[in-house]
């Protein structure tokens, strides 16, 4: 019998594009509705680019961006923004790195200013570098070396999923490498991905297109015209056999388990994508999600479960190869290989017989309401997601339709994704708890 299709929301946000001639694409998206505006600046550069000797290095150059650029000293950006009544900061992802700033609509044009500066040149200096490489080894240690699971998964999956070191390396970077970073490296790798023709400008909010794109020209016009880089493939071979690995966590109070599995591209096979998102929410979401009533609630197998598609946890924002993830947190004596037996049980069952009534409508309603109003509602979310929706995809306004795309992904799709999902495509980490009990 078939299943119910879901009521799903939609949004109509405009969206204005336009490109400056020195390659720079602009991305607007107008919304009088309250006297704020979220500007955002993404390059095309990730920890997927950063080269071998180098880990950790894209990140870094993120915490550079910060110490002052062509005509503004040090910390001056975050006095600026602040004396707005603004609020920025800066992340660094697996395909790209961004930079944004939240402010009243009457500071657009001191956020402008400020963007396209560090977009001419930051300050590298050695002074500058030293005191930033010893910031993220800090945050590092608290993080990752001092924090229970540091790093679980988001670090230590990839190297067992992966074999190429830009999909396997840790992006947090090792002390060693950071360490040896110099000011010539910084300069290269601004001059290399810094470019205008690398970059997206999105802007959400209270603004008119006109005046803005004005503005926009004034400030971003001059920048100089360097292209994009050309960008390598970072594809390779699906797994053929099993793999596992387990170390031990001495801060760790209980032991965990994580696996992931190879999934379409999502870029170019989006429609066979979309299924695993699905699929995702299907089996982890919500008490009824099939997965936390097995292993939680019924077997108390676990104290947790979730799953999601890539390893920073956004599935719109990230190139092949990515992955679909499921990660538990285990009672002391739990029985890892019994979690995974039972996740193998409970997908073999979905692709077998299917959803039951109700249950991928509900799934979609809930997962389309809370794209619509926790992840674009606020102009700084929507300004993000535009921009790096027109960076990968070209496409900023497939924000509009990826509530009704998700709508439409049919419960044999569902069925057909949880089939692929076999123990000889999994990798698996274990983390062992360290706390004496």
């Amino acid at each position: 019998m078939p299943t119910r299709r879901a009521t799903i929301p939609a949004t109509r946000y405009p969206v204005e594009r336009l490109t400056l001639d020195n390659g720079l694409r602009v991305v607007l998206t107008p919304d009088r509705s309250a006297p704020v505006i979220g500007v955002a600046v993404v390059y095309d550069v990730g920890i997927r680019s950063e080269p071998e000797g180098r880990t950790g290095f894209a990140h870094l150059f993120e915490h550079l961006m910060f110490q002052g650029s062509e005509n503004l000293e040090k910390l001056a950006h975050f006095r600026l923004v602040q004396g707005a009544g603004g609020t920025f900061n800066g992340s660094t992802h697996l395909d790209y790195t961004d930079y944004y700033e939240t402010l009243p609509s009457n500071a657009l044009e001191r956020a402008l200013f400020l963007e396209a500066d560090r977009m001419r040149g930051p300050r590298l200096t050695e002074e500058n570098l030293r005191n930033q490489v010893d910031v993220v080894k800090e945050e590092i240690r608290v993080n990752v070396l001092n924090r229970p699971y540091g790093g679980f998964p988001w670090l230590t999956l990839p190297p067992v999923l992966f074999d190429t070191f830009p999909n396997a390396h840790d992006g947090y970077g090792s002390f060693d490498d950071l360490e040896s970073a110099t000011v010539a490296d910084a300069a290269d790798f601004f001059r290399h991905y810094y470019a205008s023709g690398n970059a997206v400008l999105s802007v959400s909010g209270d603004i008119d297109v006109a005046e803005t794109v004005e503005l926009v020209e004034r400030h971003f016009g001059d920048v100089p015209a360097r292209p994009a880089p050309e960008r390598p493939s970072f594809a390779e071979p699906d797994l053929v056999a099993e793999r596992r690995v387990s170390y031990t966590d001495r801060l760790a109070p209980l032991p965990a388990v994580a696996s992931a599995w190879r999934v379409p591209d999502p870029i170019n096979d989006f429609a066979g994508y979309l299924p695993y998102v699905v699929l995702a929410e299907v089996l982890t979401d919500g008490d009824a999600a099939r997965l936390v009533e097995r292993l939680v609630q019924r077997d108390r197998a676990v104290t947790s479960v979730g799953g999601y598609l890539g390893f920073m946890g956004d599935p719109f924002d990230v190139r092949d190869p990515t992955a679909f993830l499921l990660q538990a947190h285990l009672p002391p004596d739990g029985d890892v290989d019994k979690v995974l037996r039972t996740v193998d049980e409970e997908l073999d069952r979905l692709a077998t017989d299917g959803l039951t009534d109700g249950e991928l409508a509900r799934t979609q309603a809930r997962m389309a309401t809370h794209l619509v109003l926790r992840d674009t509602d606020a102009v700084l979310g929507r300004a993000l997601r535009m921009a790096v929706l027109e960076q990968q995809r070209g496409e900023p306004g497939l924000l509009n339709e990826l509530p009704r795309l998700l709508g439409e992904v049919t419960e044999e799709s569902v069925r057909a994704a949880a089939a692929t999902l076999r123990p000889g495509r999994r990798a698996t980490v274990e983390v062992l708890a360290g706390v004496d009990r």
